[in-house]
């Protein structure tokens, strides 16, 4: 019972680990990073253990190189000079030397070759997680830059169906524009309609015959002669010409001469 119990709660952590991931692309790139920064720094140092090991080795193989000339020096002396006894000691110790030489540079060998591969492996595995972070990175860059444009899209496709139908704002406020102007229009008529201009003509025929009777008093008084006035052309309808002729409704006739 415990044990589904607590495969139960595994689950559900899961299930939420899961879904912080797929929120947050951003942040376990980040992390893989910083993971990938400890592992380097671990390789590293594991690799610097292994380099100082082929160092050792290395000093070793020098240090026997240095015995090996310096026994088989003292083997070949002594026996120039006929100490047979010495020199097989001396022989002896060089064999010895010289299969610890042997030995130690076989482990030399093998150690560098296996700290160079181990650099090769470590530099392809850095550049290999390196591209695939920077790829990530590509990769949620275009995704948002597609979600981004997708989402513009769908907001404009909602502003078109909202703006453009019947029962939007927009479309009241035009009906109610609409309507304010056929009313204003229909009252601007309907007064037009109500305005008398009889009076206006009477008054404007009135100053008429006053100016022309003040311009006959001032030549009258500075013995000017008054201008004739052109004849009026006879149209070839009577009714026409009639309606073309000024008629004087106020102020006295002006005698000619």
């Amino acid at each position: 019972m415990l044990k589904r119990l607590g495969n139960l709660v595994r689950g559900f952590l899961s299930l939420f680990v899961s879904g912080l991931e797929k929120a947050n692309p951003k942040a376990l790139i980040e992390a893989e990073k910083e993971n990938l920064r400890q592992q380097i720094g671990r390789f590293n140092e594991n690799l610097a253990n292994h380099a100082g090991f082929v160092e050792r080795l290395m000093r070793q193989v020098k240090k026997l190189e240095a015995q090996e000339r310096e026994l088989a020096a003292k083997a070949a002396a002594n026996l120039k000079v006929g100490n047979r006894g010495a020199a097989g000691q001396y022989a002896l110790q060089l064999k010895t030397v010289k299969e610890q030489l042997e030995e130690n540079r076989g482990q030399l060998e093998a150690a560098d070759s296996t700290f160079k591969k181990l650099v090769k492996s470590r530099d392809v595995s850095v550049r290999e997680a390196k591209a695939k972070i920077e790829s990530l990175k590509r990769m949620l860059t275009e995704t948002e830059m597609l979600e981004a444009q997708a989402e513009l899209q769908e907001m404009a496709s909602g502003m078109i169906s909202e703006i453009g139908g019947s029962g939007d704002t927009l479309g009241r406020v035009e009906e109610y524009l609409s309507e304010r102007r056929d009313k204003a229009a229909g009252r601007a008529r309907v007064a037009s309609t109500t305005i008398d201009t009889s009076e206006v003509e009477l008054k404007e025929a009135e100053q008429a015959a006053l100016a022309d009777q003040a311009l006959s008093e001032f030549a009258a008084a500075y013995g000017l002669d008054m201008p004739e006035t052109e004849p009026l052309q006879v149209d070839s309808d009577p009714a026409a010409a009639s309606e073309e002729r000024p008629i004087k409704e106020m102020g006295p006739e002006i005698s000619e001469g």
